[in-house]
């Protein structure tokens, strides 16, 4: 029953995301998504996405609640021979789950490594954050959304608790992609051991 929900799910994630919206999970619990969380898969139309992927693994999260009842996310994840991290803070909207962030480099290194950061900015920019679904438990699937130069960007990553999900959550989130983005537009990230236990 439960992948027959997820699959629905991602099918109807995907027919909003090429519309106008994307839905948000239903009575979402902020304190439920605090914790560590891993990148399993990610997908975008972004031309950096292309470009980039074939140098990106799989990255650490931390999500904290801040004094002001906001989200922070600390992002870990191997960039050449070091650690990166950056920061990406959630600012609440008036519906649970949705988001507006802003997200904050640490350096001059391209972002484009990490999973997260497949838009290419400068020093800040705002994105629109929605957690589409999730079971706090096992996993979270967020999109993202931004406008740079006229051009609408979507990002889809796939979190894990555990640095391997179910062979069928995998499989669903692949199936669901290929209806919209073409198969160079996903990846089923590498998995690492550099720079998790930093996280």
């Amino acid at each position: 029953m439960k992948g027959i929900l997820l699959s629905l799910s991602l099918v109807a994630l995907f027919a909003l995301c090429a519309q106008s919206d994307i839905p948000v999970q239903p009575d979402f619990q902020d304190d439920k998504i605090i914790g560590k969380w891993y990148s399993i898969a990610v997908a975008s139309n972004s031309n950096w996405f292309k470009s980039y992927k074939h140098l990106m693994n799989m990255s650490a999260t931390v999500i904290t609640q801040n004094a002001d009842g906001n989200l922070e996310g600390v992002y870990t994840y191997p960039n050449s021979n070091r650690c990166q991290k950056n920061t990406m803070i959630y600012f609440k909207t008036d519906q649970p789950g949705r988001f507006y962030a802003i997200m904050k480099r640490t350096d001059d290194l391209p972002i484009l490594l990490a999973p997260i950061y497949i838009f290419w900015a400068g020093s800040v920019q705002e994105i629109d954050v929605r957690f589409v679904e999730t079971n706090y438990e096992e996993y979270a699937m967020m999109a993202m959304r931004n406008t740079e130069d006229m051009n609408v960007y979507t990002v889809v990553t796939l979190f894990g608790r555990d640095k391997e999900l179910r062979p069928e959550v995998l499989t669903k989130f692949r199936n669901f992609c290929l209806q919209g983005f073409g198969e160079d537009n996903i990846l089923i990230l590498p998995q690492t051991d550099q720079c998790m236990t930093e996280a």
